[in-house]
């Protein structure tokens, strides 16, 4: 071992030692563990520093709800509900736009993308 290992658990002796470690918040409760494995190797780390920032929560949201009321149209048969439906798309995609503007990534290609995939979805049904 290095000089640097021997110091560290010196202090980590120390520690036990005084009983620092004897009522830290969380004992004996599970570790909630996050699977990451949907996620690319190399864009955990990103990933995990905006989601710890609060950067994707909004996001994801809107992405979520996105999808279920277009899945929702795509199985509509009543024109009327189907209305209903589409308006409530129009204003989350405009909320959804609104917090993206608010970060500035709607100048980003994945965006444009994104949004003409929406588009033509929309203008498809």
């Amino acid at each position: 071992m290095d000089f640097v290992h021997i110091i560290a658990e010196e202090k980590i002796k120390q520690a036990m030692n005084d009983g620092e470690f004897n009522h830290l918040p969380g004992k004996g409760k599970p570790l909630v563990i996050e699977d990451l494995s949907a996620i690319p190797q190399d864009l955990r780390m990103a990933y995990s520093l905006l989601k710890n920032a609060k950067m994707l929560e909004d996001e994801q949201n809107y992405r979520k709800e996105l999808m279920q009321i277009e899945d929702l149209i795509a199985c509509c048969h009543d024109p009327e509900e189907k209305l209903v439906l589409q308006q409530k798309l129009n204003q989350k995609l405009l909320q959804f736009n609104r917090v993206l503007q608010k970060r500035n990534t709607t100048n980003s290609n994945a965006f444009k993308k994104y949004d003409t995939k929406i588009q033509m979805r929309i203008r498809k049904n």
